[in-house]
């Protein structure tokens, strides 16, 4: 993990850290939200560019190795890849290569400096990113990794940018959304949320990105509630 984007991955920080705790928090209350179906595939993406939901992915992540689980994270967003950038890996290989030519998602996995945590990044940029991650092998990717993996991030781009991880969301078992503090309008997020709600999406929380350090209630306050609105479900699973 040489590259200075690697810089808010909880592996370079105090185990006891308040962003580290946040973290463990969210793997905890996912694992409640999948007490009667286990969610082992989950898409994190966000409203717009620019909410950290790379770094959100990362750390959900290691944390989740850290219960001595397998972990992959695939690298979904197919235009503006970063995954390599964080762990420092090739970024020439990986999900396009998988979908393309029908390979085994868990031969071009690359491990990282996590026990169990392994990256498949996006590969070389394709010019059809949509019809790529909507094929029938996208869904065949997430099936063979899950045999090789207990958990398969897939880390995506921006809902109200491209299609991508609408229909994407369709192919998992839940979908976390990440919400930048003092930056991700209302009315984005809730486009957002229409958006996912409309395919079917299983949206199974909300994290709230971005909380000011200096705020007397910052990290602490972590919450899980659930609203029920008719049909509507809204999950809140972390501040961070």
């Amino acid at each position: 993990m040489k590259d200075k984007a690697n810089k808010n991955i909880i592996t370079n920080l105090s185990a006891r850290s308040p962003f580290a705790e946040a973290f463990r928090a969210l793997r905890t209350n996912i694992n409640f939200a999948g007490l009667d179906n286990p969610l082992r595939s989950i898409l994190i993406t966000s409203a717009g560019p620019n909410e950290g939901k790379s770094v959100v992915t990362c750390n959900l992540g290691v944390v989740l190795a850290q219960t001595n689980k397998k972990v992959l994270i695939v690298g979904c967003d197919l235009r503006r890849p970063t995954l390599h950038k964080v762990f420092d890996i090739n970024e020439h290989v990986g999900v396009t290569n998988v979908l393309i030519n029908e390979l085994d998602p868990a031969e071009l996995a690359q491990p990282t400096d996590v026990p169990g945590l392994s990256i498949l990044a996006s590969g070389p940029i394709p010019p059809n990113p949509s019809e790529l991650v909507g094929s029938q092998r996208m869904k065949d990717l997430i099936s063979r990794a899950l045999e090789k993996f207990d958990y398969v991030l897939l880390d995506s781009p921006p809902i109200n940018i491209v299609t991508d991880p609408i229909v994407m969301s369709t192919l998992v078992d839940g979908v976390i959304m990440v919400v930048k503090s003092g930056a991700t309008r209302y009315e984005n997020a809730r486009e957002a949320q229409a958006k996912l709600e409309k395919v079917g999406a299983n949206i199974i929380g909300v994290v709230l990105n971005s909380i000011s350090m200096s705020s007397g209630d910052y990290y602490y306050h972590y919450y899980y509630t659930q609203e029920n609105e008719g049909k509507k479900n809204s999950q809140r699973i972390a501040s961070l």
